[in-house]
């Protein structure tokens, strides 16, 4: 990528958490804003511009819609540990009860970033004390064996719930498939997959060009194969897996009363899996 040397935290990682504390009733997220700085507000606002407006509420939608699966889970006494594949800095361990063990995966220098400031944050008193164990991943190597030994360490044999959003869709298919067979060696009957992606169609927006026309300005040059879409058919095939439920941006602003703002073509339409393994 040309311009990777440029990118830093700022310009990554920040921003989904940006864009859920734009609306902390729609995302239920009052933790969001602590990461928010100046430097990814001029970023987001350039990207709002350029991309899609909408962005801020798909956003917060994602985060409602997986919090709110995620609690009822707990709740219902039906799992026990939240993991959490490309972590970034979403504040999941403190929206939920305080006795589920979180365990957040991402790349080394988010991982240690995060856990650091989190740690200054409990000191202060901002944030409440969690159970969290945080893995720094690189999975440009062979990750597999010390991962596993890793998470087996801190689940044991608990009910596990892992949530993968805002990854797939820079990865390849060979990558998807292997994350997804982990995961099956993972986790065991009853246990359950979040996992949030893109269609095929929304390649054929206005607001996909828009956003493959904002990475080539300002993260690298890439073309539309570069991102990966998955079809329904890809959960639904899951071996041990079953699909229990299927949601996107549309179905759940209705659900939660959120006002569409620009045209279809102007949205970019997350699609939000669950899967319950059998």
């Amino acid at each position: 990528m040309e311009q990777e040397k440029n990118i830093t935290i700022h310009e990554t990682a920040f921003v989904t958490s940006t864009f859920r504390a734009f609306d902390e009733n729609l995302s239920q997220d009052n933790f969001a804003k602590l990461w928010q700085n100046s430097k990814t507000e001029r970023w987001i606002e350039e990207y709002l511009y350029q991309v899609s407006s909408e962005e801020t509420y798909t956003h917060c939608l994602r985060n409602r819609y997986f919090l709110d699966r995620i609690k009822d889970l707990v709740q219902n006494q039906e799992i026990e540990v939240l993991i959490n594949f490309g972590s970034g800095f979403s504040m999941y361990p403190f929206l939920l009860n305080e006795k589920l063990i979180n365990i957040e995966i991402d790349k080394p220098e988010i991982v240690d970033y995060k856990k650091n400031k989190i740690k200054n944050w409990q000191k202060e008193n901002i944030l409440p004390k969690r159970n969290i164990h945080f893995i720094g991943v690189d999975f440009s190597e062979n990750y597999k064996e010390d991962l596993l030994t890793k998470i087996n360490s801190i689940k044991a044999n608990k009910p596990s719930f892992i949530l993968i959003e805002g990854v797939l869709f820079f990865l390849d298919k060979e990558e998807t498939d292997n994350l997804f067979n982990f995961f099956n060696i993972v986790q065991k009957s009853g246990d359950f997959i979040g996992s949030a992606s893109f269609q095929e169609t929304i390649k054929e927006t206005q607001a996909f060009q828009n956003l493959l026309s904002f990475f080539n300005q300002k993260v690298s040059k890439t073309n539309e194969n570069d991102y990966q879409t998955i079809q329904d058919e890809y959960y639904k095939s899951r071996k041990n897996y079953k699909l229990i439920d299927h949601q996107d941006y549309f179905s759940l602003s209705k659900k939660y009363g959120n006002e569409i703002k620009q045209s279809n073509e102007l949205i970019l339409n997350e699609n939000f899996y669950l899967l319950k393994k059998i």
